[in-house]
């Protein structure tokens, strides 16, 4: 009798495989709130990872990061009203504190721009304070209606950035310098994953935002994630929370503003776009552990000759665990890895030994290889630049084989039901917008008809790309 998959195949019912991929690979549990999550090690690696390159990116764009409070006084969403308007549904309140009914109930952030916009008021004064640009590592509330653990979650975690200018092109400027040079950066080239980059509509616009430029992403079924956003905040919050400023002329003026923010939902990003029916599949440069070396029984001289492969490969900088677990089955071992999603094995057992080899497993394809002992590191360097490039190559691939070129928005609707269609924007409008949505499709970003990024969402001839969405 054949053993059942340890996971549910992605074609027969993609949701229940993600779930199992998060609960067999030990990435999460719920957490004891509904819509809370409990990131385990292993998820938790992965977060720290994507944080570093997001965080190193981000001071190399000339921010700094600061902190700010977790609650925030009710009457500073009242100053924005398109921005409360859109959190409204969303708001945690507190209304008790001590045991005593408080005299002003406080939100927890849903998102930090009223109060750290109270501060900036306070700290800029002249042009010369100017640009100001702080990041904000942080988690933060949403009451989420439908959870799923890394894409939907009422508490994530997530890094906000906000930023004032003194004119409007320095402003413009620098929203996009944080989706093309972070973003668009770690997605692509850390956790390979290709996004599509281009100006959301006035209606998929960030609550208090005159323009919202996106990152989105096909996941394996087809749908949409977006994957990260920076925000054009014209002068909206400055006007509300009086952030003003000496211009060199003299003139009190309002400060231009950006915000832009990435959160836990690029790990759901990333196993649902490298993910197989076998586990994880984590791109090397990401991946906590980039190889794992397995001792295939438990014998002197195979023990002896993993440890010192592995800090061989750890010499090497090759981020590196060593499996001694022979109390367990190797066959169980060698499954976890693969779930686990690490991109290389290093498997040595006494019949390796003997002909002088190891044998070397790519997570990405499970191609597996002899290769001599004393040439494992440099194959494991290889095969981890190949595999890098193959999950990009073949997510690419798929996001292309996946997109079509319509020209109704009734072809956009059946197109969009499997993937992504491109639809001329003059063909969609705001009416067509309303009847994608309708059927649960929505536009993802506009774009140039060769993919280029438009300098203004008014552009004549602009694609709309749309598709199902999580």
């Amino acid at each position: 009798m054949a053993k059942p998959p340890v996971l549910t195949p992605q074609s027969e019912d993609f949701p229940r495989w993600y779930q199992d991929v998060i609960a067999k690979a030990e990435l999460a549990d719920n957490g004891p709130v509904r819509g809370t999550m409990v990131i385990r090690p292993y998820g938790y690696g992965l977060w720290e990872r994507m944080q570093a390159e997001v965080d190193r990116r981000i001071k190399a764009a000339g921010a700094d990061n600061a902190y700010f409070p977790l609650f925030i006084p009710m009457e500073y969403f009242q100053r924005e009203a398109e921005h409360v308007e859109g959190f409204s549904p969303e708001l945690a309140v507190v209304t008790v504190g001590g045991g005593k009914e408080l005299e002003e109930p406080v939100a927890i952030r849903p998102t930090s721009e009223t109060v750290i916009n109270s501060y900036f008021s306070k700290w800029i004064q002249s042009y010369r304070d100017l640009p100001l640009c702080v990041n904000n590592w942080s988690n933060v509330v949403r009451w989420e209606l439908r959870p799923r653990l890394f894409l939907r979650t009422t508490e994530f975690l997530w890094q906000e950035g906000h930023t004032c200018h003194a004119t409007y092109e320095d402003a413009r400027d620098y929203a996009r310098r944080i989706l093309f040079d972070v973003y668009a950066d770690v997605m692509v080239n850390v956790l390979a994953v290709p996004v599509l980059l281009g100006p959301k509509t006035a209606s998929e616009r960030f609550a208090g935002a005159i323009n919202t430029l996106a990152c989105e992403a096909m996941m394996r079924d087809g749908k949409a994630l977006q994957m990260g956003t920076s925000h054009e905040l014209g002068q909206n919050f400055a006007k509300a929370f009086d952030v003003t400023f000496l211009d060199a002329a003299g003139d009190q003026v309002h400060a231009w503003q950006t915000s832009w923010g990435v959160s836990t939902r690029m790990v759901g990003g990333m196993i649902m776009t490298h993910g197989d029916d076998r586990g994880l599949r984590v791109p090397p440069v990401l991946a906590p552990i980039q190889a794992v070396v397995l001792a295939v029984r438990d014998e002197p001289e195979v023990l002896e000759r993993t440890a010192a492969l592995a800090a061989e490969l750890a010499d090497q900088g090759i981020r590196v665990e060593l499996d001694h677990r022979v109390d367990l089955s190797f066959g169980r071992r060698a499954t976890d890895w693969e779930i686990k999603g690490v991109p290389v094995r290093v498997e040595v057992g006494p019949r390796d030994l003997a002909e002088g080899n190891a044998t070397l497993v790519e997570r990405w394809d499970g191609a597996k290889s002899p290769v001599h002992l004393d040439g494992v590191a440099t194959a494991v360097l290889a095969a981890l630049d190949s595999g890098q490039a193959n999950l990009v190559r073949e997510a690419t691939e798929f996001r292309d084989a996946h997109t079509v070129e319509v020209a109704t928005v009734d072809e956009a609707i059946e197109a969009g039901a499997t993937g992504f269609a491109r639809v001329p924007w003059s063909a969609v409008g705001t009416d067509g917008e309303a009847r994608l949505g309708e059927h649960a499709i929505t536009v993802r970003c506009l774009q140039r008809p060769d993919g280029g990024f438009p300098e203004s969402a008014d552009e004549p001839d602009l694609v709309a790309v749309v598709g199902r969405s999580y």
